[in-house]
């Protein structure tokens, strides 16, 4: 069977994982990875990734998971549970693509008083705003410059005195 081309953002190291075949359906039809999370309405790459992330037996049950959910099923003699288990070994290494969260990189979320700081960074930046903004509401406006302006009058075209019916 030819291999389809990953064409996820993430590129192919997840292949091997969602490429690898499961067994059949009730219905005869050959199952992979790829497939049940399709049948299921969820990102093939995007799972793997959380999979990815996961401890190894919190991966393997939420795989089981999905593999259990298909709406028509596996055949009785598959484990669902024995099966992911295969099928998360085919995963990538963790610490590959561990990446830190938003708030591990900002140094928030770290130690008891991070709430507290955070509270803080946003007070600062509030007040700094409406410093701000009253230093900017006191300045006198900027002084109209209307030399260069035509006068009214010259706007409208001359027209002559009304007839006064002579």
């Amino acid at each position: 069977m030819p291999r389809c081309i990953s064409l996820s953002p993430l590129g192919s190291e997840f292949d091997n994982f969602l490429f690898a075949p499961i067994g059949k359906d009730q219905n005869g039809m050959s199952l992979s990875v790829l497939s049940v999370l399709t049948r299921l309405d969820v990102d093939p790459w995007q799972e793997a990734g959380e999979l990815t992330r996961l401890p190894r037996d919190a991966a393997i049950q939420r795989l089981s998971a999905w593999i259990a959910a298909l709406p028509d099923g596996l055949p009785a003699h598959l484990d669902p549970g024995a099966i992911a288990g295969r099928l998360i070994a085919l995963l990538p290494s963790q610490t590959r693509f561990n990446t830190p969260s938003h708030q591990t990189l900002l140094g928030l979320g770290q130690g008891p008083n991070s709430r507290a700081v955070s509270y803080a960074i946003i007070i600062i930046i509030t007040l700094m705003l409406g410093a701000q903004c009253i230093m900017a509401s006191r300045q006198p406006p900027a002084p109209v410059d209307d030399t260069h302006t035509p006068a009214f009058s010259t706007l409208l075209p001359q027209m002559p005195p009304p007839n006064s019916g002579q």
